[in-house]
């Protein structure tokens, strides 16, 4: 049986482009449909069959156990404990209750998922109260506000950048070519820490623009599930190895990525 890329319905470039490179190399594109029965339809036609996933951390967890996905994500304590000659900013994980206290701006956002609008907010009073997938409790990163000049996705496999693109730039979506500072930059990056992180990741990097300051400046924007991550201008064949890489049959999971399997089912 050939083995599967399951996307969600949700039809993007990305989506497209990596089944497009799936096709290539022999694997069958399978849609999950919408709905809750639907969806489960889908799921039952494929059971046995070995599965890979690229689409949204909430479809995934409802499909994850039942077709045997290891899902890799870095862990949320990951972007606060790197040195800051890294980050060139105060990053700190904590909940949103204690959020709500701040009295100060902030960027706060979720470290994985999309809960939270990621944004700069004036003090914790302008922050939500409650939602659908928000608590007290809910994780959250804080970070003194930054900007960014250009900011650049690269997918790294087994401590190696694969390939890369800009995405943005002054914070809007400028999609463009990677550059080798980028390149240099991550690599660097991944000699101190690399084995903090899956061996298939998305990093986000990016030059801090400070006004007191000319000198150009690198730092990490975030680390990101590349199993939800627009490939932008990169090279979708080598998008997609990322990709098998971080959502795929459980039976193949190596055992240096336990720790970071989504949920911990597979960290036993």
């Amino acid at each position: 049986m050939n083995p599967v890329l399951l996307t969600s319905a949700q039809d993007t470039s990305t989506t497209r482009l990596l089944a497009e490179a799936a096709g290539a190399r022999g694997l069958d594109t399978v849609v999950l449909a919408r709905g809750v029965p639907a969806g489960a339809d889908t799921v039952d036609r494929l059971a046995g069959r070995p599965v890979h996933w690229y689409g949204g951390p909430l479809a995934a967890a409802r499909i994850a156990d039942r077709l045997g996905l290891a899902l890799l994500e870095p862990a949320d304590d990951w972007l606060p404990g790197l040195p800051e000659e890294f980050t060139g900013r105060r990053i700190e994980l904590t909940t949103l209750a204690e959020a709500w206290t701040l009295r100060r701006p902030a960027f706060v956002k979720p470290p994985a998922d999309k809960s939270l609008p990621p944004a700069v907010y004036a003090d914790g009073s302008r922050l939500p109260r409650t939602g659908e997938r928000l608590g007290p409790d809910t994780p959250v990163l804080v970070s003194d506000p930054v900007t960014f000049g250009a900011e650049y996705r690269l997918f790294v496999l087994d401590g190696a950048v694969r390939t890369g693109s800009r995405y943005a730039r002054f914070g809007r979506l400028d999609p463009g070519p990677v550059t080798t500072e980028a390149v240099a930059f991550a690599n660097r990056l991944l000699a101190a820490v690399g084995p903090s992180l899956p061996s298939a990741v998305a990093l986000d990097v990016g030059t801090l623009l400070d006004p007191y300051d000319p000198a150009e400046r690198w730092a990490v924007v975030e680390a990101n599930l590349p199993w939800f991550a627009h490939c932008y201008a990169a090279d979708p064949g080598r998008v997609l190895d990322v990709v098998l890489r971080a959502a795929g049959p459980v039976d193949s999971l190596r055992p240096r990525d336990r720790r970071f399997v989504r949920g911990g089912s597979a960290a036993g």
